[in-house]
């Protein structure tokens, strides 16, 4: 199936300092522009970030600031950047949570407003999320190749669980992400960096938890129960899980109460 455009659209990607978008900047950008004729143009370039990019950064994208170091600033491609976009929907793969935002926070910097108005926006990955169910009852059919019968019954759905998993290890048996050692199934198990179960924290570059949620999102926890001791305090209070209040107290102790 052709897609019916009725103007230019724009699918990119970037390649980042990091994944906060406050604070990281751009190290490569990619588009390519699709016209309603069906004919489209492919555009990347490289981009000095204007900092160090980290070694974490590096280990996913493998651009290091030595492949960087003679590339134009954002800046220095702002206005082409403009141009390409303008009059364009856009495109991309978890683009309206992150690349969108991150390169409209870029184009804020050097003082230019890339308006969303008017613009229709595709993100590929939330049509994924949405089209390919994420339940138990999808895993059994997707892993075992049978219809789970008695579906949110506790004994049904457990024994669906124990299969897919048996299934898994033999559906993934090419690799040694996890096998089938325990310790590696758990470290597997965790959502990208999180260090609660619910994902408010996260762990940073260096190790240290980082808020994953509200108003000092991004910012080290010590940092923040240093400025801000009642922060603590509030979230002790709140309706957050155990795990989360138990790690919380733990670095309030070591950096509030030392």
């Amino acid at each position: 199936m052709k897609l019916n455009l009725e103007r230019p659209l724009v699918f990119f990607d970037l390649e980042t300092t990091g994944v906060n978008i406050g604070t990281d900047r751009i190290v490569e950008i990619s588009c390519v522009k699709v016209r309603p004729d069906g004919s489209h143009t492919e555009y990347s370039q490289r981009i000095n970030p204007e900092m160090p990019i980290p070694a974490a950064a590096t280990a996913i994208h493998h651009i290091t600031d030595e492949d960087v170091k003679d590339k134009p600033r954002f800046r220095d491609l702002a206005d082409k950047l403009m141009a390409a976009f303008e009059g364009c929907d856009i495109a991309g793969f978890n683009s309206n949570k992150f690349d969108i935002p991150l390169l409209m926070a870029e184009f804020a910097r050097v003082g230019m407003n890339f308006s969303l108005s008017g613009r229709r926006l595709i993100d590929v990955q939330t049509i994924y999320h949405k089209l390919e169910q994420r339940t138990l009852s999808a895993a059994y059919r997707f892993y075992c190749g049978k219809n789970l019968e008695d579906a949110h019954s506790a004994l049904a759905d457990t024994m669906a669980t124990y299969e897919v998993l048996m299934a898994q290890l033999d559906h993934y048996d090419e690799t040694d992400d996890f096998g089938n050692d325990m310790e590696k199934l758990a470290r597997f198990s965790i959502q990208g960096g999180n260090m609660d179960l619910a994902g408010r924290l996260s762990r940073g570059q260096d190790g240290e938890a980082v808020f994953n949620f509200g108003k000092y999102k991004g910012q080290k926890v010590a940092d923040v129960f240093r400025k801000e001791p009642s922060y603590y305090r509030w979230m002790m209070q709140g309706d957050f899980p155990k795990d989360t209040k138990d790690i919380i107290t733990t670095i309030y102790i070591k950096t509030v109460k030392k």
